[in-house]
């Protein structure tokens, strides 16, 4: 990732709408797990550490992140203990440490997934959970995926496999951010029409803050999945989210 993008995301991920969004859906989603107290969780791939004041709500959190920028600027939020590391291959810590993992928005950046889920999946307890969320469709693949070195966008299928294959029983999987999916998805095929010129970078147009009133209606727009993701299926999405357990 770009390094301007970091700087830009710790500005923006407290006050976004598709950050707030995403981030109440996945506190409602950790909430019905019913955590025990002193549950040890870790947000691998935590960038600037926009999700773990959260996440803290709910047990002892461990920050870890690859880029040293991003790192460093998660450690000034000082709400949790941040570790640099890599997926797959270098992540210093104990097997069956954690309680719950989240991956939120990471996958998609490495190289090797399946390895990476393996990896995770062994450092999680037995009966632990892992909580991720993923880009849906390549048909969406555009600016934004390119700009953010995106590997790969999935399918609910695709998903699903690399999670069984590696060795985690999927409890439930979803697509979400169905509301907005409509227009995210015009834009996108338009914008292959005719791409965005380098002074208007898809980062630029979509991480921009919107006006207030706008940001609001779409940050509950979005928020409002929650009450029904886990529970009725969704059938498309911009995003996918899937709940999976280690045996």
């Amino acid at each position: 990732m770009h390094e301007a993008l970091f700087s830009q995301m710790r500005e923006l991920e407290d006050k976004h709408w598709w950050f707030l969004g995403r981030r109440r859906i996945v506190e409602a989603v950790i909430g019905r797990l019913r955590l025990k107290p002193g549950t040890r969780i870790l947000d691998a791939g935590c960038g600037t550490g926009g999700n773990l004041p959260m996440l803290q709500q709910f047990g002892q959190v461990t920050g870890a992140e690859y880029d040293p920028q991003a790192a460093e600027i998660a450690r000034k939020r000082q709400v949790a203990e941040i570790i640099q590391a890599g997926l797959p291959d270098e992540l210093p810590f104990e097997k069956d440490q954690f309680h719950l993992v989240t991956l939120l928005d990471v996958l998609e950046h490495i190289d090797d997934d399946h390895a990476s889920l393996v990896a995770l999946g062994q450092l999680i307890r037995p009966g632990g959970y892992l909580v991720l969320t993923v880009p849906a469709y390549k048909f969406l693949w555009g600016e934004h995926d390119i700009e953010h070195h995106h590997k790969r966008r999935y399918r609910a299928a695709e998903l699903r496999s690399q999670l069984q294959n590696a060795g985690m029983q999927l409890q439930w999987l979803s697509y979400y951010n169905s509301w907005l999916f409509p227009f995210v998805a015009a834009v996108r095929l338009l914008r292959k029409l005719k791409p965005l010129t380098k002074e208007r970078s898809a980062v630029g147009r979509e991480l921009e803050l919107p006006p207030a009133p706008i940001n609001w209606f779409l940050k509950s727009l979005f928020a409002s999945e929650r009450h029904w993701l886990g529970k009725v299926p969704v059938p498309f999405g911009v995003s996918l989210i899937a709940v999976a357990r280690k045996p």
